[in-house]
């Protein structure tokens, strides 16, 4: 389990369309290969969208990235071999061959995996608003989400208080 915790989340390009073939295609190499010790998973971050069709709604499941497949793997020379050469991959997202990893951020706004934030505000605190729309406005803490890692503030906006949910990442407390 050690190891898995130096592991980070990487962007693999792919032809579009064929997402889902290049993660079961990857799945069969780290299973022939033996790395399930440095490839962990692999994810096609798929959405619900309503859909209307000669008049009728129907649920259905959407890419949310098409072109692309999210790896969770210890980066090093087998394993990012066995990806960039794995059928229908055009390479690792980064400068060059540099594959970049997503940063908790990037994970936990795509949804990727919920990493647990630290909060440092409690209902009543002040807060600034660090990223988003809203960056630099200030606003007092009226509900925390802990198990959706939200808050919901209220910041004054054209001369009215207006609630805002945000994500924990796009908050910090004001010093007192």
């Amino acid at each position: 389990m050690a190891e898995k915790d130096k592991s980070a989340w990487y962007v693999v390009h792919t032809y579009s369309g064929y997402e889902n073939k290049v993660k079961s295609n990857l799945e069969k190499a780290i299973e022939n290969q033996n790395l399930q010790d440095q490839i962990f998973e692999i994810k096609v971050p798929m959405e619900e969208v309503l859909e209307v069709k000669n008049g009728k709604k129907k649920l259905v499941m959407k890419k949310v990235f098409p072109g692309y497949v999210m790896v969770k793997m210890m980066m090093n020379d087998d394993s990012w071999y066995v990806v960039r050469n794995t059928r229908g991959v055009t390479g690792f997202v980064g400068p060059g061959s540099k594959p970049v990893p997503l940063s908790d951020e990037e994970v936990v706004t795509m949804g990727m995996e919920r990493i647990p934030i630290k909060r440092t505000f409690e209902v009543g605190d002040t807060v600034r608003v660090i990223k988003g729309a809203l960056e630099n406005f200030n606003g007092i803490v009226e509900e925390v989400f802990e198990d959706r890692q939200k808050v919901r503030i209220t910041v004054s906006m054209f001369g009215r208080e207006t609630p805002v949910e945000l994500e924990f990442f796009q908050v910090k407390k004001i010093k007192d």
